[in-house]
């Protein structure tokens, strides 16, 4: 009898530390990450139509130029989340495109070229049609890499320059799978120990039993 409470008592805490586990790792894998797929050539050659992405959820103050970000504009593009890069945020003026030379073909940043090795073919522009924005605050301005393929912030000057506002974003693409590895690996954790939790119940059980199924056969028929 002894043995089988301990058992129980053992099968009880493994079971809801196993359980506890894969609920917590469960509700962060949704909360913290966002999982996706490429749907577009818009961000070739940095991304390819197939390709899974993870986005790490972030906080609107923690975006930064040169990040790539899902978001959602459904003014837009409707309920489809969308993926491109930050050229730039609320305060920053983007400028496309002037001097002369390759400078021509370039972006500037509040007045500095950008360097773009990301962009497909090296071509920065794409539309052969300048433009001059200063992005509000609580926007971005966000291009895709193939900017002949990409439908961006370029096409909508009439809604705040083209930018975005900073609340529609999802999560920032990372190329670290390290954070949602583990947590999956916590889930399976979590799920082996419930297991291991119920099959320690089972086997208190049946230890409970047995003395019981023992004395029924008491004294042995003659």
């Amino acid at each position: 009898m002894e043995r089988g409470r301990r058992l129980a008592v053992a099968g009880w805490v493994v079971g809801l530390l196993g359980l506890v586990l894969v609920i917590a790792s469960v509700l962060w894998l949704r909360t913290g990450y966002v999982l996706s797929s490429v749907s577009s050539r818009g961000m070739a050659p940095t991304y390819a139509v197939g390709d899974r992405i993870v986005a790490e959820r972030v906080g609107t103050d923690e975006v930064r130029r040169g990040d790539v970000v899902l978001y959602t504009a459904p003014e837009r593009y409707g309920n489809r989340a969308v993926m491109q890069r930050v050229i730039g945020v609320g305060g920053d003026r983007i400028v496309c495109c002037e001097g002369t030379g390759t400078a021509r073909e370039r972006l500037t940043v509040n007045g500095e070229p950008l360097s773009e090795p990301y962009v497909k073919d090296g071509i920065a522009d794409g539309m052969h049609r300048p433009y001059d924005v200063t992005v509000p605050d609580g926007r971005l301005f966000v291009l895709g890499d193939h900017r002949l393929m990409a439908r961006d912030s370029r096409f909508f000057a009439e809604d705040h320059g083209g930018a975005v506002p900073v609340g529609g974003v999802m999560g920032r693409v990372t190329d670290s799978y390290v954070g949602p590895m583990l947590l999956a690996a916590a889930t399976l954790l979590g799920l082996l120990l419930a297991i291991v939790g119920l099959v320690l119940g089972i086997t208190a059980r049946n230890l409970r039993r047995r003395p019981a199924a023992q004395l029924a056969l008491w004294p042995p028929h003659l």
